[in-house]
């Protein structure tokens, strides 16, 4: 749940020996984010490790494994500030916009954060911006503009 957007009715409380508090039954409505297998969501880079990177997408975090981010061979640089594709050069640092999909949801029950599987291994999926959008070049070598480094 993110928010409460209205709440409709506030039935009569009901005070419990022993408990200050008071129970009351409501109405509301509620903004929800419920990921589905297969949606594509859009994130932010949040941090990079060796294993891949976690990707904040509103109120939850997925993670996007090192074999998941594209098809190359990926190694994280000296510093650590960000993960290195050895043939196509593209990079990938924190803070950075991405496309991808989810792969798998692991929310057990009664806990409030679950686990997000994502990939962006498939075409126009992973970074977005105005410098090195691996979409945009994606779509150049779709139209045959350019050829993608392989």
């Amino acid at each position: 749940m993110i928010a409460v957007i209205d709440i409709e009715d506030i039935g009569s409380g009901r005070l419990m020996p022993g408990d200050g508090a008071t129970y009351h039954a409501v109405t509301y409505r509620v903004l929800v984010f419920k990921p589905l297998r297969g949606e594509l969501v859009e994130g932010n880079v949040v941090e990079l490790m060796d294993f891949g990177a976690f990707i904040r997408m509103g109120p939850l975090d997925g993670l996007c494994h090192v074999s998941q981010i594209c098809d190359d061979f990926i190694t994280q640089d000296s510093k650590g500030s960000s993960l290195l594709g050895k043939e196509t050069g593209r990079t990938l640092a924190e803070g950075d916009m991405v496309r991808a999909r989810v792969t798998s949801i692991s929310f057990e029950s009664g806990n409030k954060s679950g686990k997000l599987g994502l990939t962006m291994r498939q075409p126009f999926l992973g970074k977005i911006g105005p410098d090195n959008s691996w979409i945009e070049e994606d779509v150049k070598a779709a139209r045959g503009e350019s050829k993608k480094k392989k």
